[in-house]
């Protein structure tokens, strides 16, 4: 027993399975350390086509592969299921929902969470796009509204249910705007005959004065035009200032009355760090050194979204190349450090951005050259399907992109399962329906 509990090797923890966890654990692969990968779901989620499950397009399995399939072959890299709740710095030891864990060096990489901006009733009456189980319940919700409008008697609650309202023109904004329009005009149209889809209304509501604003201002001009083509509303310079079960009200415009509201405005570090004292900003990052080390903890490192890593005057943005490539870095600092050499910096090659509007549309940004329209959409779709992780996932989600491309055909709308996470957000097709005199359940 007591030979077992001898470790040699030191000991890596690497908390969240994300891309910045896989990529740091694939480079501390076949290393002298054991690599332990701690995550509370058993599984990598392909953060990128999530909204592509909510908007019918594909289907949850299509986009998350297990751990441990990626690592089965690796002998010096394990995998845990536990969720982390706090790291007791003083000690080396993770705080979990059951056993503690040890480290010599641990990696941060948990990623990121919604962030509501503390405005009333985001929490309790918006649906979010940061997770499996909330792309699932928000497909369920979009279904169940038209499922709903389909037998509703009363215009004005029709025309609520009819109405979907997306808060936030960045990429996740304006890709599930997009998604979602072609769910609705396409097999939706088929699908509810006695609907008319001259009422349905999607909104996009951007707080500032243009879209994608961290792309060029040519590429978010196109995006702005192609999305009116696809008949989505757009607002620019909308703020919302409350959210209610059935309206989300701007600051100094009339509300919306809708039973949908989809917030994508924004996103904060998870909170672990906070709750375990670690220094963070205003938005629960890190700030890191530039060798991505916590200042007063050389062995803990902070990469991905919960890292706030400063280059050249600038934070750099929480996307997954920033992940990947400081993954890489920590984990060859750590290496250094058991070598006994001085940990690098931190250097980040931006290898440009991209998003996708809707069939054989697209905006890509590499260096100072941009690219629009249908070149674009086939360099998303290839650059896309090539970092899927798994052989089956690949040709799952070229299958599906094939059929819908071809045949106008989303094989996914269903209600399945029919209770994901909290009852006001999993009972849609009750709540779609409910009449303003219906008794309360319970």
């Amino acid at each position: 027993m007591a030979k077992m509990n001898q470790r040699v090797k030191p000991r890596v923890v690497i908390v969240g399975a994300g891309f910045g966890g896989l990529w740091a654990a694939r480079r501390l692969a076949n290393k002298p350390v054991d690599v332990l990968i701690v995550d509370r779901n058993n599984y990598h989620t392909f953060l990128a086509l999530l909204y592509q499950v909510a908007a019918a397009e594909l289907e949850a399995e299509d986009i998350a592969y297990p751990v441990r399939s990626i690592f089965w072959n690796l002998p010096n890299v394990d995998f845990a299921l536990a969720n982390v709740r706090l790291i007791n710095l003083q000690n080396r030891i993770l705080e979990t929902d059951g056993e503690e864990i040890s480290y010599d060096y641990l990696i941060l990489s948990t990623g990121s969470m919604t962030h509501s901006f503390d405005i009333p009733g985001v929490e309790a009456h918006t649906y979010y796009l940061k997770t499996l189980e909330e792309a699932v319940t928000l497909k369920n919700h979009i279904i169940c509204c038209f499922e709903g409008a389909a037998r509703e008697t009363n215009e004005d609650r029709r025309r609520s249910l009819l109405t979907f309202v997306i808060v936030g023109g960045g990429a996740t904004g304006v890709e599930y705007a997009g998604a979602l329009s072609e769910l609705v005009h396409g097999p939706l149209v088929r699908d509810y005959r006695s609907i008319d889809f001259q009422t349905v209304r999607i909104i996009l509501l951007e707080a500032s004065d243009r879209l994608v604003a961290n792309m060029p201002e040519t590429v978010s001009i196109y995006t702005l035009e192609r999305l009116k083509k696809m008949s989505i509303e757009v607002r620019l310079g909308a703020k919302v200032v409350e959210v209610t079960p059935d309206t989300a009200r701007l600051s100094g415009q009339n509300k919306i009355p809708t039973r949908t509201v989809v917030w994508t405005a924004g996103v904060k570090g998870e909170p672990i760090a906070t709750l375990s004292s670690l220094p963070t900003n205003r938005d629960g990052r890190v700030p890191v050194l530039p060798t991505l080390q916590v200042p007063g903890h050389p062995e803990i490192y902070v990469v991905g979204d919960l890292a706030s890593i400063s280059e050249n005057n600038r934070v750099l943005p929480m996307v997954a190349q920033v992940a990947i490539q400081s993954a890489i870095t920590a984990a060859q600092n750590i290496l250094r450090q058991i070598d006994e050499t001085a940990p690098r910096p931190f250097y980040y090659r931006d290898r440009g951005s991209m998003i996708t509007i809707g069939r054989n549309t697209a905006g890509v940004a590499i260096g100072s050259r941009t690219y629009t329209g249908f070149f674009a959409w086939l360099l998303w779709l290839v650059i896309h399907l090539f970092n899927l992780i798994g052989f089956r996932n690949r040709m799952m989600v070229l299958i599906n992109w094939a059929w819908d491309y071809l045949l106008y055909e989303r094989a996914v709308r269903f209600v399945f399962p029919s209770e994901i996470g909290s009852p006001p957000k999993s009972s849609s097709c009750v709540y779609g329906t409910k009449r303003d005199n219906d008794p309360p359940k319970g």
